[in-house]
């Protein structure tokens, strides 16, 4: 992306920046709603300093320069985001607890696609940046060091070269290539595959149709036929997780029954198929949110799913009414 044109005002030439820098941010942090608190952080930086800019850099590489800075201060003093999966081994589908919630500072969260990714008309590049927010793929991040996090983000995902990064980061060039060495030997053993999403398509939409029927019907055995059978089902903040069709049929059967009933809305979440979920309201009308759903799909069945039940921040982020009926 180019620079916007210099005789803008300062305020549109950053509001420019907006989707593309929180998308990076949101990367580094694991977190959309520190992602949007990190560049409003930039860009008032940005205002502060835009007097003594003077054009000596592009105005895109300073305001990465900037973001940088912003999330590796904020990541000093936080603790790293992480998925129930990376808690330790995964529950049983008996089980009548699942555990007390954990801080919200603790979870990689969702982000909605419109907030984090800037809009594209190359097909490929569309791909490219959906792939680059998977879940799995942001949580995969946060294993790495801040400074080797930033430098896999801007070589792998914004396609820097390893000189403009050694001067965004007032580093060698060395050091960069060394920092991305590490970095994808560490992504290397963390599983970020999935199906593309790719709205247009009609196997990938027959496949979710299936599924929100199923689900909706409560039809256990018809769902059952659309998992892998390695699937995880996780639902932060609690800290349980559970692995394979069989302790998940057995939770939805238990203490998960009260799905049963449940309204689905599709969204987009990550580059990744998603929907909000309602269940039936305890007055007996209308359906209240319940969850926010995002799927992994991989090799034509559903590999993954994640439940992020902080309805209250997550349904206004995403437009979401606030129930129905």
């Amino acid at each position: 992306m180019t620079d916007v044109a210099t005789s803008a005002p300062v305020e549109a030439q950053l509001e420019a920046y907006r989707s593309e820098l929180t998308g990076y941010c949101y990367r580094m942090l694991g977190s959309v709603f520190e992602a949007e608190d990190a560049v409003q952080e930039t860009f008032i930086r940005a205002w502060r300093g835009y007097d003594r800019f003077e054009g000596r850099a592009a105005l895109r590489s300073w305001l990465y320069r900037i973001a940088t800075n912003v999330c590796l201060t904020m990541l000093g003093s936080a603790q790293r985001r992480i998925l129930p999966m990376d808690l330790g081994p995964a529950g049983s589908g008996h089980a009548g607890d699942p555990g007390e919630p954990r801080p919200e500072e603790i979870w990689v969260g969702p982000a909605p696609d419109g907030r984090i990714l800037p809009e594209r008309s190359d097909p490929a590049e569309v791909i490219a940046a959906r792939e680059s927010v998977r879940l799995a793929f942001v949580a995969a991040l946060q294993h790495l060091p801040a400074r080797q996090r930033a430098v896999l983000i801007l070589r792998e995902v914004l396609a820097w070269s390893a000189q403009e990064v050694a001067e965004l980061l007032d580093t060698s060039v060395a050091s960069v290539n060394s920092a991305l060495q590490r970095a994808r030997a560490t992504l290397a053993a963390a599983d970020t595959s999935a199906d593309v999403y790719q709205p247009m398509d009609d196997e990938q939409q027959a496949l979710l149709a299936r599924y929100v029927r199923a689900f909706e019907a409560y039809d256990l055995a018809a769902l059952t036929t659309l998992l892998h059978e390695d699937v995880t089902l996780s639902m932060p903040p609690v800290p349980l997780w559970l692995h394979g069709t069989e302790d998940i049929l057995a939770w939805m059967t238990g203490t998960g029954s009260g799905c049963r009933g449940s309204r689905l809305v599709p969204v987009v979440a990550n580059g990744m198929p998603a929907f909000a979920q309602y269940r039936p309201s305890q007055t007996g009308v209308g359906h209240e949110p319940w969850g926010l759903t995002v799927l992994r799909v991989s090799a034509g069945r559903i590999a993954e799913i994640t439940n992020f039940l902080d309805t209250e921040r997550l349904f206004p982020l995403f437009g979401l009414p606030a129930r129905l009926g």
